[in-house]
């Protein structure tokens, strides 16, 4: 048995991803009564990612800042600049293709119960809150913004401390690393229950008569991710993009889909980074920055949504003024992390742009939730997966420009 339990270990671990999907998927088929208790593992797993993600985030972030030598550079404005880029490209798509292949609805309530934002400048609002947000009511709620800022400002305080407090840290820090890796080793078993209980749950058939709206919103991800991305990587670091895209889309991008939430999805990140061999100091801020504001997917939900409903009602739209939907979309997306609903609540935000009200917003909402079972998890997919991809371009840009050789393994 325990023989059998270290030749499984030594497979690796998307493969064993993959092993999982097939028994979720053959479990929900043949015996979806029977297995019901196969669900817990997927829960047991989110939880456990969320539970660990937060002081993760904290106690790395403080221990980089902590120990920062003075002239180090960590790439964060390059990372922060590819981040606001690929979510205004998204947008951007999204508002083309919209106009390209027009999708009309067949508008049904179905999301009363929840509360939009009242505008862009509540959005914000809500985002500065979360800035000084209390530390431990932070971890609490995985509020990440706010995680971030008490973890620099400690860091920063941190800088000039004994160098057994930065110790203390950085053994803190290495702690919960492994904590991390031996929640990821539990994924094949967590995305085989998530696996079974979304399809015996949802099954596909509900998604059916949304066929086009789908087509329109994955096709968008789907280029978004494996066109608009490589071809900014390769303006970034002039190599052949596609081993870099497509080793975050597998190692990052499907854990992603399957937990549904960037904020589990930043163990699994910060992993990945760490086999890359990326700079600490560089991924320990980016990864929980960019699950707050890489929002690339939400700006290809809000943008298509939208205009969805501008062209059920007829209404007749400028290629200019659908353009500053995009921007919108990708400003509203970057500050959606403190807005309960995430990017589907920002409809009615987008929406008002074209005067459409908010009753008409909110059914749109509703179709939102009712395709949700694959249209978050493709966008979530496509948000988490390129933190990492955008963290390693800026740092093999930086290396490119130094002169120094860039390896990237597939």
């Amino acid at each position: 048995m325990k023989n059998a339990f270290l030749k499984w270990n030594q497979v690796s671990l998307v493969k064993r991803i993959l092993v999982g999907i097939i028994i979720g998927i053959v479990l929900a088929l043949t015996i979806p009564d029977a297995a019901k208790w196969v669900s817990v593992f997927g829960s047991l797993f989110v939880g456990a990612l969320k539970a660990v993600a937060p002081v993760l985030v904290l106690f790395l972030v403080m221990h980089a800042i902590s120990k920062h030598r003075s002239g180090h550079k960590t790439n964060m404005k390059s990372i922060i600049a590819l981040y606001g880029l690929s979510t205004f490209l998204a947008g951007f798509v999204a508002v083309l293709a919209s106009f390209i292949f027009p999708v009309t609805l067949s508008l049904a309530p179905g999301a009363e119960d929840v509360t939009p934002p009242g505008g862009i400048v509540e959005v914000l609002k809500t985002l500065l809150f979360n800035i000084v947000d209390n530390p431990v009511n932070a971890l609490l709620n995985g509020n990440y913004i706010g995680i971030l800022t008490w973890a620099i400002l400690l860091g920063i305080a941190l800088r000039s401390a004994a160098d057994t407090t930065k110790n203390l840290l950085e053994n803190f820090s290495d702690a919960i690393s492994k904590l991390v890796k031996w929640v990821i080793s539990f994924a094949p078993l967590g995305i085989m229950g998530l696996v079974f209980e979304a399809i015996v749950t949802n099954g596909l058939s509900a998604l059916l008569d949304y066929g086009k709206l789908l087509a329109v919103l994955l096709g968008c991800m789907f280029f978004i991710a494996l066109v608009v991305n490589p071809i900014v990587v390769f303006i970034n670091i002039r190599r052949n993009p596609y081993p870099l895209v497509l080793r975050c889309l597998r190692e990052s991008g499907i854990t992603a889909f399957f937990t549904r939430s960037s904020a589990a999805n930043i163990p699994v990140n910060m992993s990945l980074c760490e086999k890359l061999g990326l700079d600490e100091d560089t991924y320990s801020v980016s990864v929980p920055l960019g699950a707050t504001i890489n929002m690339a997917g939400a700006a290809v939900t809000i943008s298509v949504l939208t205009l969805a409903a501008v062209h059920t009602l007829g209404i007749q739209v400028d290629f200019g003024t659908a353009l500053i939907l995009s921007v919108l979309a990708a400003v509203s997306a970057a500050g959606a992390s403190g807005v309960a609903g995430g990017s589907l609540l920002l409809i009615p935000l987008a929406s008002s742009l074209f005067g459409i009200p908010d009753d008409i917003a909110m059914q749109v909402v509703g179709v939102g939730f009712i395709i949700g079972v694959l249209q978050d998890s493709c966008e979530t997919a496509l948000n988490s997966s390129s933190d990492v991809l955008f963290t390693a371009t800026a740092e093999y840009a930086k290396k490119r420009k130094e002169g120094k050789v860039v390896r990237i393994s597939a």
